[in-house]
């Protein structure tokens, strides 16, 4: 570090900014969310970019003296560890890490990461997503007026801007998107072997269990499919249920998206899918499915005409009896779009998971504890909730990553201060050198009874 390894002291004072910063623009940023999306509720901003930024760095700022201190080890046992030999690690900020958010929940995803960043003692450069322009452009104002650029920068443009910034020689990366862009900041990175902790994500699942509480588990499941219309890494992207139990499954759903919205057209708390073209690639998903022999069922509690606004609602949609051809099960969804598969054994839905891509959350319901644990225990995932969804990500004491596609590295309270940090080895060797002395030439005696002592069973 230029300066050397800040003390805990200029660490609380960087996050105590950064919480400033959120409380004092939270209207802006309500509002420049809003503009970005075209229509995007108030309250799922503040919760879920504001609210749910401010805990990660309000949590980093109680800990971060603890995290720091030097974690004692022991040493090798044997002679090698006697007379006063010690070993520990310390942590030593990494450098300058490179922050590349994603359009979704932009603001959350930049400070959020930047709690473990801060917390660790590192500088930062963020790259948010030209998605959402608005918002990242009044990041960039935030962090000027809060933050000195050798500590805090923000660089705004589009997709070359991003090429160039994943090419930078940082001293780690954090990438959160498309698994897609993943492999190519990946790839970018490795020209100058930078260490990089990737969040994307995948098809995370939904088994529905036997025992499950059919109006429950709708309430959550659908909660979780219509919070920011679904564009969530861990959003349900698919679910799998006793074939007996899909008709009960789709009327909770109904009666728990109504209860939720009784309108969708205008209704302030239901957001809009972001961009024309991601609203036409759901549409397209929708239309692949019915070609193919899908069901169809639009959640539309007040029977409104969707297809004509000013912005790009779309109402929660069940895909029953999908099919692997189809569209919407090859790829993320990443809206309110929703597929409801029939399994006759949950050996079945083990299967089916087991068979795709490793996802970034999977979400089971159910209080059948053995079943529970059958399917925790046969399954790789980033991540679980257990009859809910989505909310593992915000519990602190967690670390928060994904597996193989779904990403790698794992950040979030504590693991996120050791993922942005260097965790140096340290020895110190014995004063003594009366032991040390067996292990030069010209060798004797005591090496060799050294020697017998180790090399046995």
């Amino acid at each position: 570090m230029r300066d050397g390894t800040p003390s805990a002291a200029i660490r609380i004072d960087r996050l105590n900014r950064c919480i400033a910063l959120l409380v004092d623009h939270r209207s802006d940023i309500e509002a420049a969310l809003s503009a970005d999306f075209g229509a995007r509720s108030s309250h799922v901003t503040a919760f879920a970019d504001v609210a749910t930024s401010i805990g990660p760095l309000k949590h980093a700022r109680s800990h971060v003296a603890r995290w720091m201190k030097t974690e004692r080890r022991g040493t090798t046992p044997g002679i090698l560890g006697l007379f006063g030999a010690k070993a520990e690690i310390r942590h030593q900020p990494k450098g300058v890490v490179g922050v590349i958010s994603p359009w979704n929940f932009p603001v959350n995803l930049t400070f959020g990461p930047l709690a473990g960043v801060l917390a660790a003692g590192n500088r930062a450069i963020v790259k948010p997503s030209e998605m959402t322009p608005v918002t990242s452009e009044l990041m960039k104002k935030m962090f000027a007026s809060a933050f000195d650029e050798a500590e805090i920068a923000v660089v705004t443009g589009g997709p070359d801007v991003g090429q160039a910034f994943a090419g930078l020689a940082f001293d780690h990366i954090i990438f959160t998107g498309a698994t897609s862009i993943g492999r190519h900041v990946m790839k970018a990175a490795a020209e100058n072997l930078v260490p990089i902790t990737l969040e994307l994500g995948g098809k995370s699942p939904v088994i529905l269990g036997r025992s499950a509480d059919l109006a429950t588990s709708a309430a959550r499941i659908m909660n979780g499919k219509t919070l920011n219309a679904g564009q969530i890494c861990l959003a349900p992207d698919y679910v799998l249920a006793p074939a007996d139990k899909i008709g009960g499954f789709v009327e909770a759903a109904k009666f728990a998206v109504g209860q939720m919205f009784p309108t969708i057209r205008d209704n302030p708390d239901y957001t809009a899918v972001v961009a024309d073209r991601h609203y036409e690639r759901l549409t397209g998903y929708v239309d692949d499915a019915r070609a193919k022999g899908a069901d169809i069922v639009e959640i539309n509690p007040a029977g409104e005409d969707l297809r004509q606004q000013p912005h790009r609602r779309m109402a929660p949609t069940l895909i029953l009896n999908p099919t692997d051809d189809m569209k919407v099960m090859q790829e993320e969804i990443f809206g309110p779009l929703l597929p409801v598969k029939a399994y006759q054994k949950v050996d079945e839905a083990i299967d089916y998971v087991n068979a795709h891509a490793r996802p970034l959350g999977l979400y089971y319901f159910g209080s059948d504890n053995d079943e529970r644990d059958n399917v925790l225990d046969r399954t790789t995932s980033g991540g679980v909730s257990v009859n809910d969804v989505v909310m593992h990500v915000v519990q602190e004491e967690l670390p928060f990553g994904g597996i193989g596609p779904a990403g790698m590295g794992a950040y979030h309270g504590h693991d996120g201060f050791r993922e942005f940090s260097h965790r140096k080895s340290v020895f110190h060797q014995m004063k003594n050198d009366f032991g040390l002395r067996m292990l030069r030439p010209p060798y004797g005696a005591a090496i060799t009874r050294y020697l017998a002592s180790q090399i046995k069973r």
